[in-house]
């Protein structure tokens, strides 16, 4: 399998020969568990491990390599192992706040072309969930598609009543309705989905993602490995791992997320909600927070139910969200750096 058909793009083979010295290789990482990892490059999947010093000089968790990442690697023993030297620049990335109380960044995959954002039309639709993962995946520049599973639990008509709640939030991502129990919409996604391009399935657990895999990828494939310590396999859906379809297509899966947390997401803010961010530029007020301010674009449009009051209190709350874990992560930031500083005055004067 030549390096293309893995998603090997020309700006990064460029980025490849820029960084990655003579005796190293440009590889894929399809898997990580934990502090291990697998790689895929011409002749297949091999286990791979990071350099102490890649270790040492990694700033914080995403700056280690994530499912989809292009890395520099050595090979050894026969090349029957590797060693991670470097990471080539993420030209896409899927992140998120670390789940739990820790402020900091989750990369989650990256270099990925579409994001299938996966909604069961049963018990798990909701669209405030929906503008969370639109907020995440615009942030890494990844194009979303909604993927409406299910379709055979509900009549046409709440399908439809379903798609017009999406549309009154201001979404306007592609919409594919699909059973994978009648096969309806399945031949639409795989027309989606180009030989060479990645894909990833985003969704909570139970919304249909696995069933959907079984519909797109061969049984053979959904054997792929996953990390142990001695590189054999062992079959399980507890984690992120890149899977190559029959047809070409690269599709990246991943178990259902409980935690949504925002951070640094600015630009995905904006573009997720794009019709508010049009509105607020007619407002009087620069800096109009939206709530009783004479000459408020955004409120006129609410009372003249041209905009859902539910989008817009979404939006405020995940501003407000996105703007008190990035002060969080400055603070954390500022006190890694001065406690840095310390342990390095007290090395220098043990030193002596």
């Amino acid at each position: 399998m030549e390096l293309s058909e893995l998603g090997l793009t020309g700006l990064h083979k460029q980025q490849a020969d820029e960084l990655c010295p003579p005796d190293e290789h440009v590889a894929r990482v399809t898997a990580v568990d934990r502090d291990r990892y697998l790689i895929r490059n011409e002749q297949g999947e091999i286990p791979a491990e990071l350099t102490g010093k890649f270790i040492h000089e990694a700033a914080s968790p995403a700056d280690m390599p994530c499912v989809g990442d292009w890395v520099c690697v050595q090979y050894r023993d026969a090349d029957s192992h590797a060693t991670i030297h470097s990471i080539l620049p993420r030209l896409t990335y899927l992140k998120r706040k670390a789940a739990g109380k820790n402020v900091e960044f989750q990369m989650i995959a990256a270099n990925i072309d579409t994001a299938f954002i996966v909604q069961s039309c049963h018990f798990d639709f909701n669209v405030r969930r929906l503008e969370r993962y639109l907020v995440m995946v615009n942030e890494g520049h990844i194009e979303p598609i909604i993927l409406l599973t299910k379709t055979d639990l509900i009549s046409p008509a709440e399908l439809d009543e379903l798609i017009s709640n999406i549309h009154l939030a201001g979404i306007n991502a592609r919409i594919v309705p699909l059973s994978n129990l009648t096969g309806a919409g399945i031949e639409q996604v795989r027309e989606i989905m180009t030989p060479g391009n990645t894909y990833c399935l985003l969704g909570s657990s139970g919304v249909g993602k696995t069933t959907l895999i079984n519909q797109l990828v061969s049984k053979a494939e959904l054997e792929t490995r996953t990390v142990s310590h001695t590189g054999e396999g062992r079959h399980t859906t507890t984690r992120r791992q890149l899977i190559v379809l029959d047809d070409g297509g690269l599709l990246i899966d991943m178990p259902g997320m409980r935690e949504l947390g925002i951070l640094d997401a600015s630009e995905g803010l904006d573009n997720s909600f794009a019709d508010i961010s049009t509105l607020a530029q007619n407002c009087r007020f620069t800096d109009c927070t939206h709530t009783n301010e004479p000459g408020c674009a955004i409120r006129q449009a609410i009372e003249a139910g041209e905009l859902d009051e539910a989008h817009m209190q979404s939006y405020l709350k995940l501003k407000k969200e996105a703007k008190f874990h990035d002060m969080s992560y400055v603070e954390k930031r500022k006190k890694d750096k001065a406690f840095g500083k310390y342990v390095r005055g007290v090395l220098k004067e043990k030193g002596r």
